[in-house]
């Protein structure tokens, strides 16, 4: 079974908890972007937009760059496969728990059919 860092997880997770972290990361994806010009882009103050960049840079979903007075930000190295692998695995286990309750399912059907015949 694969070891998956729990305080990894949990700060991946509680990074992409909130909306604007998730649309910081879908807009990185496009291209690199300074803070300031995210914080127009969502609307918010700087200091609000430097809060959350700090939240996707302490998960390494997020790297920044300071060059003179501006801090570029861009997406982090490490991506999201440790993230898709353990909800990967997590979907197998409920895969296989709706199949085994689909047996059962079945069986109690097939017994209830026999019985009234």
């Amino acid at each position: 079974m694969v070891q998956f860092s729990t305080a990894r997880l949990d700060a991946s997770f509680a990074a992409l908890s909130d909306a604007t972290r998730r649309g910081v990361l879908e807009q990185l994806g496009s291209a690199d972007a300074s803070i300031t010009e995210l914080a127009e882009k969502f609307h918010m103050t700087l200091t609000g937009m430097k809060k959350h960049v700090g939240v996707l840079e302490q998960a390494g979903l997020v790297t920044t760059r300071k060059i003179g007075r501006v801090r570029t930000c861009r997406l982090g190295l490490s991506g999201l496969d440790e993230e898709a692998a353990w909800i990967e695995g997590r979907r197998r286990i409920w895969n296989e728990r709706f199949d085994a309750l689909d047996h059962v399912v079945a069986a109690l059907k097939r017994k209830e059919t026999n019985d009234g015949n």
